[in-house]
């Protein structure tokens, strides 16, 4: 976020550095919601070929587009699309809680005097605490999509009822506490990023949609970057039940030691690395898009006030 002031008249200023603190909650929850709709929708094919990449599935080169190419040919073109429902209904909310949540401690931990200041510690503890609140809801979601993203021909509803049969409430949750250990450096790395390098290009503090979007975008590449290997088991996780998976070591993978050592004995120390460029491209855009929504709906939602 950056430190600007938004004038409606000649006698009020607004702070937009982060939400005021009489500011609606509501404010808060819609700015994230419609946030993170955008950011997991527009990219969402590439999610779903990061996620084949991931869990083993044979493909035609490194090459994304002749990937996407092949899919679509052989699956049908709406096939990378298959999910996308549960991702949306799940974005929403989580979202919502994701950005409440750290506008909430970061008014807290910042006093009022000192927010248009360089804070990066209290960014990031504000960051991290936001995504253990949210990926508790998004969780189910997230290993939902990715079940359906393997199996594109199953209903949404018909995989979580599946999946309740016979694997139990746990099967949505198996991967929780490694989302946590991945999302905690992810989302501190990608609040302190953005908001360190929006007061380097965006002095002034103004409201500038294009430096959201390109602060956006360079922290979600960094992040995406370092963060790719507990992705990768974290995927391996979440589709260990799918028919799609065949090898056994990863069906019975379901603590973060047994998929490590289950991707490490298959694929070696690259297997860790496996989708690291489908997960930059789509997170580059997606985190770019979802900050540049977030401050766009925020700074709307100030000017109507």
């Amino acid at each position: 976020m950056t430190e600007s002031s938004i004038h409606q008249g000649p006698a009020l200023d607004l702070d937009y550095e982060s939400m005021p603190s009489n500011s609606p909650l509501s404010h808060q929850l819609l700015a994230g919601a419609f946030a993170g709709i955008m950011e997991h929708s527009v990219m969402f094919p590439i999610d779903a070929l990061k996620t084949r990449i991931q869990s083993g599935h044979a493909l035609l080169s490194n090459n994304i587009i002749q990937n996407i190419s092949k899919i679509s040919t052989l699956e049908g073109s709406t096939t990378l699309w298959k999910g996308v429902q549960s991702v949306i209904l799940g974005a929403g909310p989580a979202h919502a809680v994701y950005f409440g949540t750290y506008e909430f401690c970061k008014s807290r931990l910042i006093d009022e005097q000192d927010m248009h200041t360089h804070q990066p510690i209290k960014t990031a503890i504000s960051g991290a605490c936001a995504t253990v609140a949210s990926d508790a809801l998004m969780n189910p979601f997230d290993t939902l999509k990715q079940r359906v993203q393997l199996s594109p021909n199953s209903k949404v509803w018909a995989v979580a009822g599946e999946m309740y049969r016979t694997e139990g409430i746990s099967a949505f949750y198996y991967s929780y506490p490694t989302t946590i250990a991945m999302n905690i450096p992810f989302t501190a790395l990608n609040f302190v990023i953005y908001e360190s390098s929006t007061k380097i290009l965006n002095p002034t503090g103004g409201y500038n949609p294009l430096v959201h979007c390109l602060c956006g975008g360079i922290s979600g590449t960094l992040c995406a970057a370092i963060t790719t290997p507990l992705d990768v088991i974290k995927t391996t996780l979440q589709v260990r039940g799918s028919d799609r998976v065949s090898l056994e070591i990863f069906r019975q993978a379901d603590t973060f030691s047994k998929a490590a050592r289950a991707i490490f004995k298959v694929h070696g120390y690259k297997g860790f690395w496996r989708g690291l460029q489908p997960r930059i491209v789509a997170t580059m855009p997606a985190t770019a898009i979802s900050w540049t929504a977030y401050e766009c709906a925020k700074h709307f939602l100030l000017t109507i006030s």
